[in-house]
């Protein structure tokens, strides 16, 4: 974040001289700074209309789902939905403002999707806030040239009911808002997890 000082702050003390108004907002958007951010948790996945997160094993997966999974994997689109949920965590004795959150999300080293939260987010003095992220993509052109059986493996794991762990991968861009300039953090802040069994650990 360091960088992100030094590369604004000449631009945003001449802003802060113009109006008390987008003195305000300098001030909220440098103590972004200062502020962390971490994957809460991956929740409510769903795979071709099937609601992993009620399934604690693979065992526990019915004929009917399972056939159902089976039969999705040879239509021509696979889809997965998510929420991921980010939070932001601010040390500062003030608050800290985004105005928009620009994300890239990686499961097990495979880019799956590129998009943007638009969403103003205020982070009160010394608090968290969660960034709750939902996600929509089609697996199978995510996954595209890898097998039936490793597309199935990949949703359980996915959903915490496999054997091996997910990892993911998240590179956040924030951008925030003064006057009515917007102006984008420098480079992405990466945060990485794995995800077992509905836990996500650092």
């Amino acid at each position: 974040m360091k960088t992100f000082l030094k590369l604004f702050l000449p631009f945003f003390l001449l802003l802060a001289v113009s109006s008390c108004e987008v003195s305000k907002q300098t001030k909220t958007a440098i103590n972004l700074a200062n502020c962390e951010f971490r994957l809460v948790s991956a929740e409510n996945v769903v795979i071709a209309g099937i609601h992993m997160d009620t399934y604690t094993s693979v065992k526990d997966l019915g004929i009917a789902d399972f056939a159902m999974f089976m039969g999705a994997l040879t239509e021509p689109q696979l889809p997965l939905s998510l929420l991921l949920n980010i939070e932001v965590k601010n040390p500062n004795p003030a608050p800290a403002g985004i105005n928009s959150l620009e994300y890239i999300i990686f499961i097990d080293d495979i880019q799956m999707l590129q998009d943007t939260y638009m969403k103003p987010i205020t982070v009160p003095a010394s608090s968290t806030v969660i960034i709750p992220v939902q996600l929509s993509m089609d697996l199978k052109q995510a996954l595209k040239g890898k097998s039936m059986d490793a597309m199935l493996n990949f949703g359980f794991n996915l959903a915490g009911v496999g054997h091996t762990p997910t990892r993911f991968k998240v590179k956040l861009r924030p951008s925030i808002l003064v006057g009515k300039t917007s102006l984008s953090y420098p480079g992405y802040i990466t945060v990485k997890t794995e995800y077992t069994n509905g836990t996500v650990s650092q």
